[in-house]
Parts: C-alpha cells; sequence; structure tokens
C-alpha cells in the first residue's frame, strides 16, 4: 500500500516564503481590484449612466454589443495593431539584444542603459506627443528625411513624398507600431537575460560539429530562448490589445480618421467617461477579457511542441 510522505522541509520552507513574498500583492489585487472587477460584471447586466441607480438589464448589453458596428472596427484596428506590433517588437528586441550580447564591446554597459532608458517612459503622453510631431506630414522630420538621400554632397532633394502617417486611414496603424518600437528596451533586457542564460558548451559543441552563425542561432539560441519568446509574445499581445493613451492623444480623443485609431479601450473609455454608458463599458471590459484569456489559452496550447524546457518536468506547466 502506497504511503503519502509529506513534503521535505526544505520544500515547505520554499512554499512558506513564496506565499510570504507574494502576499502583499494578493493582498493588493483582492482589496484594490477584487472589487471593482466584480463591479464592473455587475454593471455589464444593467444600464448605468452615473445620475440615475443601476436598473438591470440582463443581456441585453451583450446583445447591443454584437450588434454595435463601431465594437467591430475597434475590434479590427486593435487586432491589426497586435498582429503588427508584436512579432515587430520580438524580433527588434531580439537583434538588438544580440547585438547587445557580444563580448569585448567596449561601454557595453552604457549602450545596454541607453537603448533601455527609452522604455521607461513608452506610451506616455510625452511619447505620443514627440510621434504626433516627428510624423507630421507637413514639418515632422521622418517625412523631410524621406524627400531627401544622402550623397556625396549631403542630403540631396529626392523628390519624394512621405505618407500622411496619423491623417492617412491606411496609415494609422503603421504609425502606432512605429512609435511601438520605442519601448523594445524592456522586452530587450528580458531577451538579454535569456541570451545570457544558454550555456555556452552548446555553442562549443555546435562549432564542432561545423555549425555555422546562423544554424547555431536557430538550433542552440532559439530553442534555449523559446519560453523568453512565448512569455514576451503573451504579454506584448495582452498589452496591444489595452492601449489607449497614445490613441487618446494623437487622435484628439476621437478615435479619427475614420475611425482608423479607434483602438478597443479607446471606444471602451468614450462609452464610459464621455456617453456615460457605464454598464455598456462593463459589457466591452469584460469581452476584451475574454478574448485575451481565449488567445492566451491558444498561446499556450500550440507553445506545447515548440517551448523547450531544461527540466524533463517543465513542460507539464502549461
Amino acid at each position: 500500500m502506497l504511503s503519502i510522505l509529506p513534503r521535505p522541509k526544505m520544500a515547505r520552507n520554499e512554499a512558506l516564503w513564496f506565499w510570504l513574498f507574494i502576499s502583499p500583492w494578493i493582498v493588493g489585487l483582492i482589496l484594490f481590484r477584487g472589487g471593482p472587477i466584480l463591479a464592473s460584471l455587475a454593471l455589464s447586466f444593467t444600464e448605468y449612466n452615473v445620475a440615475d441607480p443601476p436598473s438591470p438589464v440582463g443581456f441585453e448589453n451583450y446583445a447591443r454589443l454584437l450588434q454595435d458596428d463601431i465594437f467591430y472596427k475597434s475590434l479590427k484596428v486593435s487586432g491589426l495593431y497586435t498582429l503588427m506590433a508584436v512579432p515587430l517588437g520580438i524580433v527588434v528586441s531580439l537583434l538588438m539584444a544580440m547585438l547587445l550580447n557580444q563580448k569585448g564591446v567596449p561601454f557595453l554597459g552604457v549602450f545596454r542603459t541607453l537603448y533601455y532608458i527609452p522604455a521607461l517612459v513608452a506610451g506616455s503622453v510625452a511619447v505620443a506627443l514627440l510621434f504626433q510631431w516627428l510624423l507630421n506630414p507637413s514639418f515632422g522630420i521622418i517625412n523631410f528625411l524621406i524627400s531627401r538621400f544622402v550623397g556625396e554632397e549631403g542630403l540631396v532633394p529626392l523628390g519624394l513624398s512621405g505618407p500622411r502617417w496619423f491623417f492617412d486611414p491606411n496609415w494609422v496603424v503603421p504609425s502606432f507600431v512605429l512609435m511601438s518600437l520605442w519601448g523594445f528596451g524592456g522586452s530587450m533586457l528580458i531577451y538579454l537575460a535569456g541570451l545570457q542564460g544558454v550555456p555556452t558548451a552548446l555553442y562549443e559543441a555546435a562549432r564542432i560539429d561545423g555549425a555555422g552563425a546562423f544554424r547555431r542561432f536557430r538550433n542552440v539560441t532559439l530553442p534555449m530562448i523559446s519560453p523568453v519568446i512565448l512569455f514576451t509574445f503573451i504579454t506584448g499581445m495582452i498589452g496591444s490589445f489595452q492601449i489607449f493613451t497614445p490613441a487618446y492623444i494623437v487622435s484628439g480623443g476621437v478615435g479619427g480618421p475614420a475611425y482608423a485609431s479607434m483602438f478597443y479601450v479607446l471606444y471602451l473609455y468614450l462609452n464610459a467617461f464621455r456617453r456615460y454608458r457605464f454598464g455598456f463599458a462593463s459589457t466591452q471590459a469584460w469581452f476584451l477579457f475574454i478574448i485575451i484569456l481565449i488567445l492566451t489559452i491558444i498561446a499556450l496550447r500550440a507553445s506545447r511542441s515548440a517551448v523547450y524546457y531544461e527540466s524533463p518536468g517543465d513542460d507539464k506547466m502549461i
């Protein structure tokens, strides 16, 4: 007969310290977020405009949301932004991390700091205003550089005209994607830590087998940092669906032109704090939660055969 043995003392101590260190976050979640989350769920089944008490409407808000054309437009804008910004952010962050992981480069710590500093203000009002100026079709420096090229005599007029960026519905989302690259430093540091955790013995063995730089990257680097890629992909996807400040600043809070910058959370904000439809906005919030939850589960399930974990039992975590 099998007997259930108690966990070793060391394992119990580790669990105790885990719950001790995570307890401030758990307490904060319950006190400051748990209540609003449950309140928003209750409000999603009501008609509430702040001035009058909430009145139950059942699933009317959910049915109304599914018939809202702007809801689908905002979902399309956020989805397109996610499809463009997340993969591009991963590629740029990983490339910069690999460059800053080289040995023997002077002032390497200074370069790492300089590339990370912009991430401290990524998504802020200041960055949105900066890119409004940089991408201005009339006097922005980006279009100025596009209209010229560097020749033997310096900047020579080329006669090209750059896009209208935030003023052209076809270029609005790419403009926000370009703005998102300002904050690649945060993911870059995560990739840098992952790269430094790859055993050098694997690279040496690959060199002995005759593997070139590309094969070492494909067969050693990518598998070893695949958990990091999965992490940044999921967090980037969640963050991209919640973009608000840049869209609000650039569009003036209206989502123009032609709803091209009507991101999902911006539309949620307009319903809640411009139209005072708090019940309807709560329904939007829960739809966003469901969408992100489904996409996260799909990503975790799909990654089972692609993500490598060094410990044999770790692949059962997802």
